[in-house]
Formats: C-alpha cells, sequence, structure tokens
C-alpha cells in the first residue's frame, strides 16, 4: 500500500536533506548530509526518493479546505471569529501577505516541487530497470504541486533543470503564468509518454493520472481544442467508472473508507491513521488534518468523531441541490436533523454571522469512528479523491462545450453524471450546457477544493465570492517572507 511507503517521511527526509516541515522556498542544508553524490546510486535509492516526493501530498490538505473556505461553499467556521485567523480573512476576503495559513501553501507545495525535482536532476546518474516510470512518476508530481503553485499565486519562480539552491531567490525570476503552464505542460507530456497504464501500486500515479491532469492544465488556460482529446483519452481508456445509479450502495459509500482508490478515482492521495500526529507539526501527520478539522464540535454519538468544526456549507450551498438529489445527503450533513434523527449532541462556536455557524457540515470529508492513533483529531485516513471520474467527465464536457466541438458527446457526459445523482436527463445546448456543467461541478465536487479556482477561471467569482475584488484576489499574495527572501526580486501580486 501507498499509504505504507509514505510512513518513510523521516527516512526520507534524512536521506535527501530535502525541505522540512516548517520550511519556506528554500533552507540553508545542515554541514552533514546524504547528497547526490553518495545517493542516487542504486535502484532502491531512487525508490526511496521517490516515496519521499509523494509525501508532500498529504500535506495539501491545506489547499483544499482553505480553497474550499475562499469560495461560495463554505464559511470558515471554528471555535470563534479569530480561531485560525488566517482562515478567517480568506473567508471575508480580507487576506494580506501576513497570513500563515497562505504561506503553507507556498511552503508545502515548494516542498514537493523541491522533492521531485532531485529526482529529475539526477536522472541520467545510473541505468536501471524501471527508471523511466519513476522519472516520469516525479514530472507528474512535479507538474501536479506547480499546478497547486500557479492556481494559488500565479507566477511562481521555476527552475526546470532541477532543486532550487540557497541564494537563487535573489536572482531567479517569477515566470510568467504563461511559462508556468508550459513548464507544466512539458513535465506531464514527459510524463505521459513513460508512465504505465496501470499504476504501479496503490497510490502511485498511472497515465491516466498524468493525461487528466494535463487536460485540466489546459481547461484552466480556455485551451479546449488540447483538453478535450487528452480528457476523452481518459474516459476511453475503460479503467474508470460512476458507481452505481438510482443510489444504490456503491454510490452511497463512495466517500466512506471502503470505497477509496476505487475505479472512480484517477489519482487519490493516500493517508493512513496508524501514527500518532501533534500540532507541533501538522503536516508531518500520516493522517488527513482536514478532516478532524471539519468534525463536528464537542460531537457525541454514532458514526463520527467530533472535530473543531471549520469549512462549513453554507445555506445557500444546501439549497443549491435539488430535493431528489442523491448528493446532498452525501456531501452535506445537516446537524439539526441528525440530533433529531439520532440522539446525537453537538455544542456550536463560531457564530459570527460571515464566517459561522451554518447547521452543516462537509459530510465527505466528517472523521468518522475508526482505530485511528491520537490525536484522533489530526490523524484520520480519509484518502483525499484529488482527481475523481466525475471531475474529468465534466472538463471533458466542458472542453467540448465551450470549445464549440462536440455538444452532442458532452451532453451525454453530464447526463452521466446527472444520472447518477438520481436526476433525470436533460436536453440543453450552448450556453444553457454551459450553466449546466458548471452547476454540476459545484453539486458534483462540493467540498473537494475545486469551487474557488473554478470562479476565477470562469470570471464568475466577483458575482459569486463575498468581498472578492478582481484582478486582485484571482490569486492570492506572495507572503511576506518570500517577498523579504528575494531581496526584490519578487514584486508582490497586484493589489496586496
Amino acid at each position: 500500500m501507498m499509504s505504507t511507503l509514505y510512513r518513510n517521511l523521516f527516512m526520507a527526509c534524512v536521506a535527501f536533506s530535502l525541505l522540512s516541515c516548517a520550511d519556506d522556498f528554500v533552507e540553508e542544508k545542515p554541514p552533514y548530509q546524504l547528497t547526490s553524490d553518495t545517493f542516487f546510486e542504486t535502484a532502491e535509492d531512487f525508490e526511496a526518493a521517490l516515496i519521499g516526493a509523494y509525501d508532500p501530498l498529504q500535506a495539501t490538505y491545506v489547499n483544499v479546505i482553505l480553497g474550499e473556505i475562499a469560495s461560495d461553499n463554505t464559511h470558515a467556521g471554528g471555535e470563534s471569529a479569530t480561531d485560525v485567523v488566517g482562515w478567517q480573512q480568506v473567508d471575508k476576503m480580507e487576506h494580506t501577505p501576513v497570513n500563515d495559513n497562505i504561506d503553507d501553501v507556498w511552503d508545502f507545495n515548494f516542498a514537493g516541487v523541491y522533492r521531485a525535482s532531485y529526482i529529475i536532476e539526477n536522472k541520467d546518474k545510473i541505468d536501471f530497470e524501471g527508471k523511466s516510470q519513476i522519472i516520469a512518476e516525479a514530472r507528474f508530481l512535479r507538474a501536479y504541486f506547480n499546478f497547486e503553485l500557479v492556481k494559488w499565486f500565479g507566477a511562481i519562480p521555476i527552475k526546470p533543470e532541477g532543486r532550487f539552491e540557497l541564494g537563487e531567490e535573489t536572482s531567479i525570476p517569477r515566470s510568467s503564468v504563461e511559462d508556468v503552464y508550459t513548464y507544466i505542460e512539458n513535465d506531464l507530456n514527459l510524463a505521459i509518454a513513460d508512465m504505465s497504464l496501470e499504476s504501479p501500486q496503490v497510490g502511485r500515479a498511472s497515465k491516466a493520472s498524468a493525461q487528466a491532469l494535463l487536460g485540466k492544465v489546459h481547461l484552466y488556460q480556455d485551451e479546449f481544442i488540447l483538453a478535450a482529446p487528452v480528457l476523452n483519452a481518459v474516459i476511453n481508456s475503460g479503467q474508470f467508472r460512476l458507481y452505481g445509479t438510482q443510489g444504490d450502495e456503491e454510490f452511497l459509500n463512495l466517500f466512506e473508507y471502503n470505497a477509496e482508490n476505487s475505479a472512480e478515482s484517477v489519482f487519490e492521495v493516500q493517508y493512513t491513521g496508524a501514527e500518532g500526529a501533534g500540532f507541533g507539526c501538522l503536516q508531518c501527520s500520516e493522517g488527513n488534518v482536514m478532516v478532524g478539522f471539519s468534525g463536528v464540535r464537542g460531537y457525541s454519538g454514532p458514526v463520527y468523531e467530533s472535530g473543531f468544526g471549520f469549512n462549513l456549507p453554507t445555506q445557500e450551498t444546501f439549497d443549491a441541490f435539488e430535493a431528489n438529489d442523491l448528493r446532498r445527503e452525501l456531501s452535506i450533513l445537516d446537524i439539526e436533523a441528525w440530533a433529531d434523527e439520532t440522539g446525537a449532541s453537538y455544542t456550536i462556536g463560531n457564530q459570527d454571522p460571515r464566517t459561522g455557524h451554518t447547521g452543516y457540515y462537509n459530510k465527505k470529508y466528517l472523521p468518522r469512528k475508526n482505530d485511528n492513533l491520537g490525536d484522533a483529531n489530526l490523524t484520520q485516513p480519509n484518502n483525499y479523491r484529488a482527481i475523481r471520474y466525475a471531475d474529468v467527465l465534466l472538463m471533458a464536457a466542458e472542453a467540448l462545450n465551450r470549445g464549440n466541438i462536440d455538444d452532442a458527446l458532452a451532453l451525454d457526459y453530464v447526463n452521466q453524471v446527472r444520472v447518477r445523482a438520481g436526476l433525470s436527463e436533460i436536453d440543453v445546448s450552448g450556453s444553457q450546457l454551459t450553466e449546466e456543467i458548471f452547476e454540476q461541478r459545484r453539486l458534483e465536487l462540493v467540498g473537494e477544493g475545486h469551487r474557488f479556482f473554478d470562479l476565477v477561471r470562469t470570471g464568475r467569482a466577483a458575482e459569486a465570492i463575498q468581498g472578492f475584488t478582481a484582478p486582485k484576489n484571482n490569486v492570492f499574495p506572495i507572503p511576506i517572507e518570500e517577498i523579504q527572501f528575494s531581496q526584490g526580486n519578487w514584486s508582490q501580486n497586484t493589489g496586496y
């Protein structure tokens, strides 16, 4: 299991002198270490390095929960209107470059870029059977982390030949968004050429993972002609399917533990509750920290464990679902109705009307009762479905429709998603189909961190998100520490 491999975090960190849990863009290296001169000498070294490159994916829970809070889907929640103040600021679109939670997004994703780049930098050192697959996966991971970074921050520094070194933040510029996307596309195209059709191991990326991400990268640039065929290739591979129709058991269990790494998952971030964790290094947890933070405050009752009450779906989000849409019950927990039904009890924290209690919780990622080790709030084993097959269908539909390529096929993809949710088929085209695709993306992917970026890339954020100002809030500010480290080499994003 890839989750077993992820637990080699500390070995990987020591072996490669990679960015630590609290690292910024680059960090001075310790005087005694293994280096590329003494490492990357065996196939096992490359395999261990790949484990290290996958590991930062677990810390990208910050992308998901903060991406939801930034959107119109959820309130920040928490104990009070000042609990995790950085999230509260983002919820109100009042964030500044001084925000530790935005800095986490920068740090954790650049740590992933660094680790993947270390492998790529040493790709020609030795030859061994299976090397091309490892290098391809490293390219996929570097593309994945860089895509997150360009979504959040726009122009970022890039170094295709390898790792960033200490001091280069003062000389390497922030590359344009266009150049960053070209860099990401190049990594993905090289990865696709060498990746196996089937994932070599549970939790590792496959050719379809890279194709789906490449399609998404093109979609974010409105390159519909390029997005459609690569997304269709994933659909036509026959590897994936939508589980169940009309609410059968397979569909109802989609976000339970027993549905992880299923035929609905094109790429999935692995978590485990087999190790404990603490607040001193949340990103070091092998569990999905977002899950505990999303749990019901002071909860006592069946099925769920208590949590910290963040990331609360709004009434408007709940009401966006039709009454007969099966996804509403599967995506959102109405805590009052649940308490009436089961006798469960709970407490209410933040009651600020702008950021506080709504009565709803993100059911997809609520902490369930299990045997995870303490702190139980930090070690929930819920995997994150980073790229789901339904997402691929809807991305392909959008490319086909907005690119004026094939509305009939786009409609077929949308209807597959609708029917699985218990809704009837529709017969629309053109702009009506476009709006239906946007709506289905919100309903299908609610709670999964995509909504804010969907709104931004389609020019709808200002009308949907209270306090949002374009173009300022299209991206987030570069953390103040990074601007200072660059010593004038990097300018701040406009408006911050």
